[in-house]
């Protein structure tokens, strides 16, 4: 593999030393052999050891940030006491979603650790045999023409893979979220590198490829909103309905079985629209995730029970409806009654 005859070239440094000191060009060689390619080997390996130690603390790091989430953690409301079912079903779910967040940011950063791995082993291997005289101009051609043809015929795979690694790292949904992705909307059932699986709330099973998804908007992550507008009668008092409405919102806020699922008191922001049959009034409250729902229904029904009981009219469309054929007959009837007024 080597020759000991071949001249010493100025990038041989311990083959030129020993050639100056000694004026052997054998010995120079074999020195060149025994030690400069050697330590050449072990430099190599130093500095992707290196490397990849200083990597590996990057992603470690990615990892620690992903851990924590891009969104502070949910503030519950000041616990009074005792510990109700609500309260303890809404820490079960964030501890539950917590636990998930961490085991999927460590998955990815030990992939994240294999890719950097087999790249450093991919190129210093190939430095090194480049050291001991190998030819490394088919390995790097080969390796350009299989890029190139993944480049071409897998984009559509790379693109739905780097996707994934984005929002899995940036945490943009999880198992058990709700989201909408554009046409899909519905539960997270299973997140993977490639592809996103989601269930509607009719059954439906939608598998959405990673790359495709180009804006996610997710329902339930630290808090979530319930926003209620109630139609009134144009001729009722409005002061009067707010105040019902902020009574009603005060009666929810102060109920033991739905104090640990408001974040915030209900807020009556008062006219939100002046509609073709009513006045529509709007209230408000911060719930927490994905009890926005179950919220809202309890608030329209106690809406309706104290509406009732204060004569406020939940007003219905009216119209005024014109039958044709009575108008016609009318008239028919007045022409074929006698003008004795107009003959005379």
């Amino acid at each position: 593999m080597f020759s000991l005859a071949d001249t010493c070239t100025a990038d041989e440094w311990w083959c030129t030393q020993v050639q100056d000191w000694t004026g052997n060009e054998s010995l120079a060689r074999a020195a060149d052999v025994l030690i400069g390619v050697p330590l050449a080997l072990l430099g190599l390996l130093l500095i992707g050891l290196v490397v990849r130690w200083v990597l590996h603390r990057l992603v470690d790091r990615l990892v620690n940030s992903a851990e924590d989430g891009v969104l502070p953690a949910r503030v519950p409301r000041f616990s009074r006491g005792r510990s109700t079912k609500a309260e303890q079903e809404v820490a079960a779910r964030d501890s539950i979603t917590q636990a998930r967040r961490v085991q999927r940011a460590q998955t990815m950063g030990s992939l994240l650790k294999s890719i950097v791995t087999g790249l450093l082993i991919a190129i210093i291997g190939t430095m090194m045999l480049s050291e001991i005289g190998v030819n490394i101009a088919p390995i790097i051609a080969s390796a350009g023409i299989v890029g190139l043809a993944l480049g071409f015929g897998a984009q559509s795979l790379v693109k739905d893979f780097l996707s994934g690694i984005f929002m899995i790292f940036e945490d943009q949904f999880g198992v058990g979220d709700v989201v909408n992705v554009g046409e899909a909307i519905g539960t997270v059932e299973a997140v993977s590198l490639r592809v996103t699986r989601l269930r509607s709330l009719d059954g439906t099973v939608w598998y959405v490829p990673n790359g495709e998804i180009m804006r996610v908007g997710n329902l339930s992550q630290n808090w979530s909103r319930a926003v209620i507008d109630v139609g009134i009668a144009y001729d009722s008092d409005v002061v009067h309905a707010k105040k019902v409405l902020a009574e009603v919102g005060e009666s929810l806020w102060d109920d033991d079985d739905f104090r640990d699922l408001l974040i915030e008191q209900p807020e009556v922001t008062g006219v939100e629209g002046l509609g073709a049959d009513s006045v529509d009034l709007r209230i408000m409250v911060k719930t927490a995730p994905l009890q926005n729902w179950a919220v809202a229904r309890e608030l329209r029904q106690r809406i309706k029970a104290r509406f009732d009981a204060e004569g406020i009219e939940i007003p219905f469309a009216q119209r005024v409806v014109w039958h044709r054929e009575e108008t016609a007959a009318a008239a028919e009837l007045a022409a074929r009654e006698p003008r004795g007024s107009d003959d005379a």
